[in-house]
Parts: structure tokens; C-alpha cells; sequence
């Protein structure tokens, strides 16, 4: 493996410095624009009060919404995008394939189907929780993409086209399920709340959610950026991997379900928000290239980012309503899969 010159971290480190910067302005911003729009000013003054104790004349009803309401959404939209971000990169790199990412794998729809099952169908009795339902879900997802892909003779190669149309049937076969229960168990209500949920929603989002969503953000974060060097050397293949002396059994169970947990985790508080994993790795590899011990942070970063924005757009692109924030980031995605798509056509000449 090349070693990394040590010249171009000040640069890199001035760079993630910068992006920290932009995502503490992306929080504020997503704290003050709304249906609502609420000055600068008083977002700070909330934040220094609920933080540090300050004591400032703010509006009982604007220091609600910025608190309560904003702050916490906009928290979980960066650990959501951030975990989607990398569970994304961790698998196209694993399966090496530009186009990997959980929402068009079917992980995402898993996670959905077992999330439903939990709380509609009522499996588990009550003792199993939510993520956990969705987390079985994602596994039982990934584990039927991977047997269809092998039975295709596409997972092992590098031609892994097939990996994608395995994820594109397991993503029906699940959506199909989760359509199936709430059609069999559900009534008209919870049908009209879950479809909506399923289209990714942050609506119901509070402080509760955030201390879910950040603990399981940051463990799999850490647990992604130990193995920033296997995912290096597994960029080149598991042969090249195995010659290095990584287990590669091993450490492909501990990414894979590193990436379940936090895509499943995060399917279950806002439901399933495709295109994030898809984009944001790209996106970021064009900003510090193709090491992992750069490119994990810069990963999590922009997709903290992009979440929080796409989730701003979702306020206010339409007057009175919100959309759900699977519809923003749909728009910007799909044509961004597209473009990858025919680029990797090209180079495949």
C-alpha cells in the first residue's frame, strides 16, 4: 500500500475544520428557518441559555420551537446523514461497486419491513423495540441480497452489476411485505402515518429520538474510522485484503453490521431516506480522494450537512406544508445515480 504523505494533512485538517464550521452553521440555520422564520439572534440566545445557563428575554413560543422542536430535528438529520454517509461508502467499498448504497441494496426497505412488523403486526410481543426489529430486518435484507447476488455469480467479481439488481429485487420483496402488513394490520390512520413515515419524515422528531440517534452514530463512526486501513486495502479486493493480513471474514461481519445497525437505527426514528448513501461518498471522494482515514470524516460531515439542508428545503419549497425529506434528497439523487451510472458505463469501455 502507498504511504501516506504527510504534507497534504494540514491542507486535509484545514479542510475538515472548515466543514465542522459549515456543519455548526448548517444546525443554526436549521434551528431558524422554518415555517416560522426565526432571527439569528434568538436561536442563539436559546442555544446559550439551554447550553450554558445564560439568561436572555426570548419569546416563551420562539424558545419552544428553536429547542424543542428545530435544534433536535436538525441533530438528528446530521447523525442520520452522517450514518447513512458512511454505512454508503463502507459498502461500496466492500462489494466495490460506485452504485452500493443500503437504500438501493434493500437494507433500507429490511429495515422498514421489520420496524412495521414490530409495531403494526405486533411480532416480538412487545419485548422487542423498535430498531431492533428494523435491525433484523436490514440483516435479513443484506443476507438475501448477497445469497441472489452469489446465485448470479456477481458478488465475488468485479462485475457486480448483479449486486445491484439483487438489491433492486429484495428492495420490492421487502416493500411489497411492509405493504402486505399495513394493509393486513393496520387501520386507516396508522396506514396514512406509516406511508408518510416510509417516504423519510422528521416530523415527530424530539429530544427523546436525538439520544438514540447520536450514541449509535458516533459508536459506528468510530467503529468505521478503527478500520479506515482494511477498508483501504479492501478497495483493491478481499484477495488483496487477505494478502495483507486482515481477516476478512471477520471484518467484513464487523462493518456490514456496523452499517445495518446505524441504517436500521436511523430507518427506525425517520424511515427510509434513499440517496444519501449513494451520493454523499461520491461527492466527498472528489473533495479528499480515495483514503479512508480522510475520507470517513469527510463523509460523515457532508452527509450531516446535506441532510440538515435537504431538510430545510422540505419546510419551505412548499408554503404551508412539508414534504418528506426522502422526496428532497429523491430529486437530488436520482439524477445523480443516473449521471454515475453512464460514468461508470463510459469507463467501462
Amino acid at each position: 500500500m502507498a504511504i501516506q504523505r504527510p504534507g497534504r494533512w494540514p491542507g486535509f485538517l484545514t479542510s475538515l475544520s472548515s466543514k465542522l464550521a459549515i456543519l455548526g452553521a448548517a444546525l443554526i440555520l436549521g434551528a431558524a428557518i422554518g415555517e416560522t422564520r426565526i432571527p439569528l439572534e434568538t436561536v442563539g440566545q436559546v442555544l446559550a441559555m439551554k447550553v450554558f445557563g445564560g439568561s436572555y428575554p426570548v419569546d416563551p413560543i420562539d424558545q419552544g420551537i428553536v429547542w424543542n422542536y428545530r435544534f433536535s430535528r436538525a441533530i438528528v438529520a446530521a447523525c442520520c446523514g452522517a450514518g447513512l454517509a458512511v454505512s454508503g461508502l463502507v459498502l461500496q467499498t466492500l462489494l466495490r461497486n460506485v452504485l452500493a448504497d443500503p437504500y438501493i441494496l434493500g437494507i433500507s426497505a429490511g429495515a422498514s419491513t421489520g420496524a412495521v412488523a414490530v409495531t403494526i403486526a405486533g411480532i416480538g410481543g412487545g419485548l422487542v423495540s423498535l430498531s431492533a426489529g428494523a435491525f433484523v430486518g436490514a440483516l435479513v435484507a443484506f443476507a438475501l441480497v448477497i445469497a441472489l447476488a452469489r446465485a448470479a455469480g456477481g458478488f465475488a467479481g468485479t462485475s457486480t452489476g448483479q449486486v445491484i439488481l439483487a438489491g433492486v429485487a429484495g428492495a420490492q420483496l421487502f416493500n411489497a411485505l411492509t405493504s402486505l402488513i399495513i394493509a393486513h394490520s393496520a387501520n386507516a390512520e396508522q396506514a396514512r402515518g406509516i406511508i408518510f413515515w416510509l417516504l423519510g419524515n422528521l416530523s415527530g422528531v424530539r429530544w427523546p429520538d436525538v439520544w438514540l440517534a447520536a450514541p449509535v452514530a458516533i459508536l459506528v463512526l468510530v467503529i468505521i474510522t478503527a478500520h479506515a486501513r482494511a477498508l483501504d486495502a479492501f478497495a483493491f479486493g478481499s484477495d488483496a485484503a487477505a494478502s495483507l493480513g486482515i481477516n476478512v471474514l471477520k471484518t467484513q461481519a464487523i462493518l456490514i453490521g456496523a452499517a445495518a445497525l446505524v441504517t436500521a437505527v436511523m430507518v427506525s426514528i425517520v424511515g427510509a431516506i434513499g440517496f444519501v448513501g449513494l451520493v454523499v461518498p461520491h461527492a466527498a471522494r472528489l473533495l479528499v480522494g480515495p483514503r479512508h482515514g480522510r475520507l470517513i470524516p469527510m463523509t460523515a460531515i457532508t452527509g450531516a450537512v446535506f441532510l440538515i439542508f435537504a431538510d430545510i428545503v422540505s419546510r419551505i419549497i412548499i408554503p404551508g406544508q412539508v414534504l418528506p425529506i426522502g422526496v428532497v434528497t429523491a430529486l437530488v439523487g436520482a439524477p445523480a445515480f443516473a449521471l454515475i451510472l453512464v460514468r461508470g458505463r463510459g469507463g467501462a469501455r
